[in-house]
């Protein structure tokens, strides 16, 4: 769990999309196929970080899950309901990725403690996603390309937050980022995906 997207990378630029907005699923894979790798033989790894001991924190975990039901053959998923990966086990799960694929390109996803107007918005951006920030843990950066949900309010007693975090909302995030990792899948490996060409609100990084 990240406490806010200041946390990301300084040379990286966040493009943030709201759950509940019309398409948000379309255009949020529109602009992560463009970070895709190009090359296909390239394997890309999704690291999906957090635990189902805490409603805020199940983000991760929840979209593993969702991602698993979905059958991307070539994408491969690490981090679901039934095998989280936490705080305990996340320098070893990295180890193993990196022996198992070579060159993988990962996408790390994890939940994120942010300001009240930023509350139920996916970040997507350049740079890996630093868990463990916001609750002072020292773990390991995961991800080429981060996403994160922004789940709740950052800056006071961060673990009651996470726990007291509507799972309504922990859902509907995982749902758009599990749809919009399926569609960039279907994109750019399977069939043509048809994305409406209507405009959409983007609120960038600063």
């Amino acid at each position: 769990m990240n406490l806010k997207s200041s946390f990301f990378e300084k040379t990286s630029r966040s493009i943030r999309i709201f759950h509940d907005e019309e398409f948000a699923a379309q255009q949020l894979s529109k602009q992560l196929g463009l970070l895709l790798p190009t090359d296909p033989a390239r394997p890309v790894v999704i690291v999906c970080i957090g635990t189902d001991r805490s409603t805020g924190d199940s983000l991760g975990p929840l979209v593993g899950t969702k991602l698993k039901e979905k059958s991307l053959s070539h994408f491969h998923i690490y981090g679901t309901l039934k095998d989280p990966i936490h705080a305990i086990n996340l320098k070893d799960t990295l180890k193993i990725i990196q022996k198992e694929f070579d060159n993988p390109f990962i996408i790390g996803i994890d939940a994120c403690l942010g300001r009240m107007k930023s509350v139920g918005s996916v970040s997507l951006g350049i740079g890996p996603v630093k868990p463990g920030a916001g609750v002072n843990k020292e773990l390991p950066p995961v991800g080429d390309i981060h996403m994160t949900g922004i789940v709740n309010v950052s800056g006071f007693m961060e673990f009651f937050v996470l726990q007291n975090t509507r799972l309504y909302l922990v859902m509907s995030i995982a749902e758009l980022i599990a749809t919009s990792i399926q569609y960039a899948y279907q994109t750019s490996r399977g069939p043509s995906v048809s994305l409406s060409s209507r405009s959409y609100r983007l609120e960038y990084e600063k």
